[in-house]
């Protein structure tokens, strides 16, 4: 070989694999580690959403109903009464069911309400203590129902709700909102009530440990990086993002980004993170308040946008449309529900809806399972 030919091979670009991931058995795999949203990107329905309506499907705390929003019209077409206190609306592991959350606020009546995607209906409830809010395990064989007032995760089959397992999480005042490893070894969850987070390993179903607050931190909503490192915490008290090492499990970063930092959620290419910014870090806010969307890179971890709303708002909780070209995030002190264009901002429609709109669901959407919330595919 000549020294050209040589210098060509040595100078070649180098196409590097990404490195495989061993998850949990009985967890789909990880097809990209460098993109853990790499299968919820625009067009990549499952066939197990095939015949769902698109609907907007928005629980209403205080009217203690839901309102169905048609994305085509932006109309609401349906309102059904569910529990008392629906807090959000989780599609199932397996993508065949919407559970509404109706913890009650406290008293014993806590319920979850199925609906069928297919025809946008509700099906009859089954009673569950407190569940506040609904995830998965990524090997799809139980739900975690968040007992938020008892400082507990119940562990439930995912198709019955018939209860497997509690763990208690004594340390964690106010559980609620959570994400998982890339591998599915453990899952983090925030303390909303008593700050900090904590850790569980999810093969063994035990605490790992607290993280604790900083002073005055009152967390919200939690994501992980598109390559599994990073999670990403809403502060509502400190108006912007920790950013906490998932391994070693300490925060390494905040990033500030508006008034009450709520609601985490990834753009269609992973590449962007939106942030809803509830314009106050009081549960009751006022109407009209200085609500707005942080955009954040993923790659510089740096605010590229701020999205404010006309006339002020309360942006709460939601998530992105399947071609990911909306945003819907419920306006909690507002009654009304947002939709954001995600090329510039824009508040495309506001609509009316029941009383405290809160954790809303699009749907369908992309990917290949649900971890819960109101659409952690992956």
């Amino acid at each position: 070989m000549g020294s050209s030919s040589l210098l060509a091979v040595i100078g070649a670009p180098v196409a590097l694999s990404a490195p495989e991931v061993r998850t949990v058995p009985g967890m789909p795999p990880v097809t990209d580690s460098r993109n853990l949203y790499s299968e919820t990107q625009a067009g990549r329905l499952s066939p197990a959403v095939s015949g769902a309506l698109a609907r907007v499907y928005v629980p209403n705390l205080h009217s203690n109903d839901v309102s169905v929003i048609d994305p085509e019209t932006f109309r609401v077409v349906d309102r059904f009464e569910v529990g008392i206190h629906p807090q959000h609306i989780v599609p199932s592991w397996d993508l065949k069911t919407l559970w509404v959350t109706n913890n009650a606020s406290g008293r014993p009546e806590g319920t979850l309400t199925p609906i069928d995607p297919r025809t946008g209906k509700p099906g009859p409830a089954v009673v569950v203590v407190d569940p506040y809010n609904l995830y998965f395990t990524p090997d799809g064989k139980s739900a975690i129902v968040v007992a938020e007032r008892f400082r507990r995760l119940d562990f439930r089959d995912p198709q019955t709700m018939a209860l497997k397992h509690s763990l208690q999480t004594p340390g964690c005042g106010g559980i609620n909102h959570a994400d998982f490893s890339i591998d599915g070894r453990f899952a983090i969850f925030t303390c909303e009530f008593g700050g900090g987070l904590v850790k569980i390993d999810l093969v063994r179903l035990k605490v790992i440990r607290h993280l604790k607050p900083a002073k005055g931190s009152k967390p919200q909503d939690i994501r992980v990086s598109p390559d599994g490192g990073i999670f990403y915490v809403a502060d509502l008290e400190a108006g912007g993002v920790f950013l906490v090492d998932g391994e070693r499990f300490e925060a390494v970063g905040f990033i500030t980004t508006g008034v009450g930092a709520h609601g985490l959620y990834p753009s269609r290419d992973g590449r962007k993170l939106y942030v809803a910014n509830r314009g106050s870090n009081k549960a009751k806010g006022p109407k009209k308040g200085a609500g707005s969307v942080s955009v954040i890179d993923f790659a510089t971890r740096k605010v590229e946008a701020t999205w404010a709303i006309p006339g002020g708002g309360s942006p709460d909780m939601g998530n992105v449309s399947a071609d990911g070209k909306i945003l819907w995030l419920s306006g909690r002190f507002d009654n009304v529900v947002y939709a954001f264009d995600t090329t510039n901002g824009e508040v495309k429609k506001t609509i009316a809806v029941g009383k405290s709109p809160h954790g809303l669901t699009v749907w369908p959407q992309p990917g290949r399972y649900s971890l819960g919330h109101t659409g952690n595919l992956r």
